[in-house]
């Protein structure tokens, strides 16, 4: 059965209900577990960590060990710290909100309708978005946001090559006062740095 087409009027709907959901958080922490499924259904990672966002463009993604990883952005740098590789890469942030799920969270709401056509489910009390990029070059197919009693609930992105990855968050706060120097990193010493 082919999927129905959705309307301007219904895209312009779903995009402006997402807004209003995503912009009610200026600050949001919590926790997440994240599981990778290859395109056959394997398992191919499990991991736990925690998460900061701050409006506009900034981020805090802690990965627990044995996995760890750190991927903090200020809103013009990001900072992806590996330490078991004792590595850190540093790219300028791009703003285009298809590239990262994080900055789907913190970035500019208002742009979403550019970026995504955006369809709503509304199950009541759990409403689920399905996103899918306009651009080519985004990192996933199609994104699917749900939120539970007006709180996001889980991620469940779809990349190019069939891969999914599911992110379940929970103990999620809004609006708790952030300080900013949690989304800036100093690079240890002895510590390689990649620059792009």
């Amino acid at each position: 059965m082919l999927p129905l087409a959705v309307s301007a009027d219904d895209q312009s709907q779903a995009a402006e209900r997402l807004n209003q959901l995503l912009s009610r958080a200026q600050t949001l922490t919590g926790g997440f577990s994240q599981m990778t499924l290859s395109a056959n259904g394997a398992n191919l990672q499990e991991t736990t960590g925690t998460l900061a966002l701050k409006r506009p463009g900034k981020f805090r993604w802690h990965t627990d060990p044995p996995l760890e990883q750190l991927l903090i952005s200020d809103g013009e740098k990001i900072w992806l710290y590996d330490p078991d590789l004792e590595q850190v890469t540093i790219q300028q942030m791009d703003q285009r909100l298809s590239h990262t799920p994080a900055l789907l969270l913190s970035g500019d709401v208002s742009k979403l309708q550019e970026s995504f056509d955006i369809e709503l489910t509304d199950g009541g009390s759990v409403v689920d978005f399905t996103l899918t990029p306009r651009e080519a070059d985004s990192m996933f197919d199609s994104l699917r946001v749900s939120f539970n009693d007006g709180l996001i609930n889980d991620m469940q992105m779809s990349d190019p090559v069939g891969q999914r990855t599911n992110i379940l968050f929970h103990n999620v706060q809004l609006n708790a006062p952030l300080d900013d120097a949690q989304f800036s990193f100093e690079v240890p010493d002895g510590v390689d740095v990649i620059s792009e």
